[in-house]
């Protein structure tokens, strides 16, 4: 039964734990739905509390029937249910950013402030298996790292969770059916506008039927095992860091140079992003010739240049120690 699985994944990766309260992205769609039912049915075995955050993005004239169904499930199971209406598209042509992108930053700061408004220390959405295997495809075509194939992850900064990350989806469908939910289907899914799009409705496909039908296990299981890989280089970094660094500020960290060109290349490079993403928060725009840049300037020990791999830091070498430094704060 789907839902012995997801209390199973609920208890082999301690997503939820007794008088969590637990805000639930729902859309609408078989899977929100799916999700938010379940735990509706285990909510007092649980001993948890449940709030739903629902955004209505205004781009499909379904969206108000949408948002009415999630509204009247809510109120039936007496379940506190905040909505957010918004243009996303406009939105989106203002801050130049796609669509989806725009959708997903609206999504996440709601589900957020709907989390800081009720004290919860939980956000759950609806990712399943048949998600997973599509990021995964979608991260090796466009070119990842052996970090980006664990696709994405069932629980996240120990707040972010994803009970239904090891469920297919029509084991999700089936579910609906049998409980008889009647979800809105988005039918903006099938149009292979999106390259998430194509993947699952052309590319997966044609895997399942011309090179292995149980595709999406082997693509989740192929997932799993680069999570557990990155865990590990994770917690050895985070190690080396500690013994590598000299000094660190909010516009400043500064590591021993020495040591750290004594490491394999493959800490190096992580250590690199880690120490950025320490200073900046974020690694994004960072590629791969950035790192291998960066690990040459150390191996040589040039004294008299840096490097910007992008405009919000510069990375030089001075007196055998590596500095980072945010935009204008050179010492």
């Amino acid at each position: 039964m789907l839902e012995e699985k997801v209390l199973d994944t609920i208890q082999k990766y301690k997503l939820i734990d007794p008088q969590d309260t637990i805000v639930i992205g729902v859309s609408g769609g078989p899977d929100s739905m799916c999700l938010l039912d379940i735990l509706v049915h285990y909510q007092q075995a649980l001993n948890i509390k449940l709030i739903v955050a629902h955004v209505n993005h205004m781009i499909r004239k379904e969206a108000d029937s949408e948002t009415e169904y999630v509204m009247q499930y809510c109120e039936q199971s007496h379940i506190p249910c905040y909505v957010k209406r918004i243009d996303v598209t406009k939105l989106a042509k203002e801050q130049k950013l796609g669509t989806e992108e725009m959708g997903r930053k609206i999504r996440y700061d709601f589900f957020e402030e709907v989390a800081q408004k009720e004290k919860a220390n939980k956000i759950a959405t609806a990712h399943n298996a048949n998600d997973n295997a599509e990021t995964v495809l979608m991260n090796f075509l466009r070119g990842t790292s052996t970090a980006g194939l664990k696709g994405i992850e069932i629980i996240r900064e120990q707040k972010y969770i994803r009970p239904l990350r090891e469920c297919e989806r029509k084991e999700i469908e089936e579910y609906c059916k049998e409980h008889n939910l009647k979800p809105k289907i988005d039918q903006s899914n099938f149009e292979n506008i999106y390259t998430r799009n194509k993947i699952r409705n052309d590319l997966i496909p044609y895997l399942q039927k011309e090179f292995n039908p149980n595709i999406l296990a082997t693509i989740n299981r192929l997932s799993e095992l680069a999570a557990e890989e990155d865990d590990y280089f994770s917690e050895m970094v985070a190690k080396e860091y500690e013994v590598l660094k000299l000094g660190n500020t909010d516009t400043e960290i500064i590591l021993e140079l020495k040591p750290f060109n004594q490491l394999p290349k493959v800490i190096k490079s992580r250590l690199i992003l880690y120490t950025i993403n320490k200073l900046l928060g974020s690694t994004q725009g960072i590629e791969k010739v950035n790192i291998e840049d960066i690990i040459t300037l150390c191996e040589r020990n040039i004294g008299n240049k840096y490097l910007m791999p992008h405009k919000n830091i510069k990375i030089f070498i001075k007196k055998g120690k590596i500095f980072y430094i945010r935009q204008g704060n050179l010492p």
